[in-house]
Parts: C-alpha cells; structure tokens; sequence
C-alpha cells in the first residue's frame, strides 16, 4: 500500500518467526521481535518517519476472545505505538483493528485509545471508521469478502488543536461506493480465475464433508418452497419430545424454542427426511446444524459458498465470503461449484495481495494463519488515501508531509503495488 505511493519502511515489527520470514523475503526487512522491548529500551532506534502503520493485536478485542481489552498484556501494545508517537510525530497514525474494539463492550478501550491519540497530538474522530473491502468495485482495489475492520486515522496537528478539534467525521463511512452494488460481485469470478487448473486436488471437500453437503441439501429438496428462517437449525431439537432448556441462556432458549416451532410446522417433511438419512446422527454435532444465510439463492449448498465453522455448516450466496480467519486451512470457505477449499493463492488475492507475493516453503497452515490476521490491501489504501486528501493541508505542513500528500495526490484510485507492506510496520 505505502510501497505503491513510492513510501520506504524503515522499520517493521512481528513477534511470529514465519511472519517475519515472509516479510523479510517480500520487503527486504527483518522486522523486529518485541516491540515493546524495542521501545522501552532502544526507542532512538526508531528512525523519522511519515507514517506509522500499524495493527496492535486484535485478539483481546475480538469476539472469538476474551474481550479483556487494554487488561490484556497484547493490548498494552497500544502503548508502545503512542510513546513511538510522541517521540517522532509523524505526519500520519494509520491504526487497524477487529470491529468489536469499538463495540459496547469496550467503551473504555475505546475512549483510551483516542485519548492517547489526542494526547499525542493527533486529530482523531470519536467515532470509528469500519469499512470492508466487498464495498469497493474491484477497480477501486474491493475484493469479495466481508471484512468489517476499524480504521483509526489520525493526523498530527499539535496537542492544542487535537484536544480542540474532535467533532470530525470519519473520512470514510461503510456504504458502498457510489454506483456499485456489492451483490454484483462473483466469487468464482474474481478470485479464482487465474487459479491453475492442475494440482488442486489436496483441497476438494473430503468423503464425509460430501455426505454432510448431501444430507442437507436433501432437507432443502424435502422442505420445498416453504420460507427458510434466519436463525440457524439445530436439528438436534427436530422431534416430539424437544422441550427448551430453562436453565440455558437466553439467546439460546430463543434458538431452541424457534426449532421447535419449525420442527411442528414442518413435521412431516423432517420426519421423512430424518427417516432417509439416519447417518445425520453421526455426524459431529456442530454438522448436524445449518446456518442458510444465502437468502433467495438457489437451495443447493453446491451452487453456495459453504463454511464449516465450528458453530455450524453457514451456507452464503456465490458473491461475496466472509471474513478470512487466522485458523487452520480446514476452516477455509469451500466454492460450492468447484466442491474445494480456496486456496492459499487465492486467499492472498481475496486480501489483494499481489500475485508475485511469496510465502516461501512454509507450510499452508501457517500461511493461511497468516492472511487471516493480515490487513486487506485494497479497503486500506482506500481509507488511508481519502484520509490524506481530507486532511492534505495539515499534512503537508508536517516533516515530510508534502511529498506524501503530492504522492497521493498524483496516484490512482487503487495503484499497482510494487512491493507489500505489512500491517504492523512503520513506515
């Protein structure tokens, strides 16, 4: 992203070895471990910079966490980055991080972090800026995938005017850009088409993942034209005597109590199709659950893309997938029409990584951990470009801030990048 603008890192941060492996053979630097030893200890080592990118962990903000926030140690990292502000103060603070740091949850995460911000003499909104790439066309850098990230933006103005000027809008808003339609997108379309042919079969869906697609595409045949709800089957609770747990919490009372009522309406139609696949039962309980979340789409999970999560088997339309998680490749979206997991190529172009990006001789699991936890390239370089047009003045006026406003300024709206940039450098 900062590459394609003719930006230089100069210095990075990853605390895993094969990250910075990878970063290494792509960027041409060996990023440092703890950056928190980095800075407490060696803080001249960070060199002036323009921008300081980074992405602080997200798991102790992440719903699939424990949601500690700043009590969590990973959350400190925070911190570091301010102290880095405060000693350089470079024109731009580019900060990512997971949706839920901004929910209700972590109010007081929240409120800390635009404080630190403010106290280091950065203009930064009140309100986050989420955005996901599947709301950019792909000439604008979009890629299918919903990606909900929080974008703190940030530009140095002085501690006077940042603690003054805070009624400012985010500079980007999650909504479409104007004109397309993100239903337009076409996964099979745009992000396996320069997939080779040969040499695929290691992700084709398995035997028994073939039987638990079958099984439920028959209850969708055996259902027919009746309306699918939203909330997801269990069909643990398909029988006569299913009663709801009072002891359960209540969002799932809520859930057992709509199968149940599903189950009565439809009791003919299930019991034929309990009858006609008896091995649903064996199957692990999280794949006797669907989640149909591909609305009008056509009822056949093969025509879908498919999800195994460990909540359900989520079945979504063929436009756009959910996020990329920092899972093992067994958790990757299946392509329905292809009856295969993505692959690691294809998942580096869902995060807009350019095709020439190399992961070495690493194993795949760990490079699919690694573009789950990366940054998507193409919603990043959106927020941070309309960023420094909004903000170009003010940039200018700050050590080296007019060969960037001019770099952006002369840019394309989503340009060839020359060479990655990680989420977690400086540069």
């Amino acid at each position: 992203m900062l590459g394609a603008l003719g930006g230089e890192g100069v210095l990075a941060s990853e605390i895993d070895p094969h990250a910075r492996d990878v970063y290494a053979q792509n960027w041409g630097i060996k990023p440092e471990g703890d950056i928190i030893q980095l800075v407490e200890q060696h803080l001249d080592r960070v060199p002036e910079h323009t921008v300081l990118a980074g992405g602080f962990p997200c798991q102790p903000f992440s719903k699939s966490g424990y949601q500690k926030g700043m009590a969590e140690h990973r959350g400190m990292l925070f911190h570091e980055i301010v102290k880095i502000l405060k000693a350089r103060r470079p024109a731009v603070v580019m900060l990512e991080n997971v949706r839920n740091i901004a929910g209700p949850r972590q109010r007081e995460t929240w409120d800390a972090i635009i404080g630190g911000l403010r106290g280091a003499g950065y203009r930064v909104p009140s309100d986050p800026c989420t955005f996901s790439p599947h709301l950019l066309p792909p000439q604008r850098g979009g890629s299918p995938q919903i990606r909900d990230r929080v974008y703190i933006m940030g530009t140095y103005v002085g501690r006077r005017r940042s603690r003054k000027e805070v009624d400012i809008e985010p500079v980007v808003r999650r909504e479409p850009w104007p004109g397309w339609d993100p239903t337009s997108w076409d996964f099979v379309k745009h992000v396996t088409s320069s997939t080779p042919r040969s040499g695929l079969g290691k992700y084709h869906i398995t035997r028994e993942e073939e039987e638990w697609i079958l099984t439920w595409n028959d209850f969708l045949v055996r259902i027919g034209d009746a309306p699918l709800p939203g909330f997801p089957f269990w069909s643990s609770y398909w029988n006569d005597s299913a009663q709801v747990d009072r002891h359960a919490p209540q969002w799932k009372q809520y859930y057992e109590q709509k199968n149940i009522d599903f189950y009565r309406a439809h009791r003919r139609e299930i019991r034929a199709w309990l009858r006609a696949n008896p091995q649903l039962r064996s199957f692990p309980p999280s794949r006797q659950k669907l989640e149909w979340q591909a609305q009008d789409s056509v009822r056949d999970l093969r025509a879908c893309l498919i999800h195994f999560r460990p909540s359900g088997i989520r079945v979504k339309k063929p436009t756009y997938s959910p996020a990329l998680v920092a899972m093992a490749d067994t958790q990757t979206p299946i392509i329905g029409p292809l009856a295969r997991r993505i692959t690691t190529g294809e998942a580096a172009r869902l995060q807009g990584f350019p095709e020439w990006f190399e992961f070495g001789e690493q194993a795949e699991s760990k490079t699919y951990k690694q573009l789950g936890n990366a940054i998507n390239i193409g919603a990043a370089y959106h927020v941070f470009r309309e960023h420094v047009l909004r903000d170009q003045e003010d940039i200018a006026a700050t050590l080296d801030g007019s060969a960037l406003v001019q770099a952006v300024l002369t840019s394309s709206d989503c340009p060839l990048l020359t060479r990655p940039i990680d989420d977690v450098g400086v540069g």
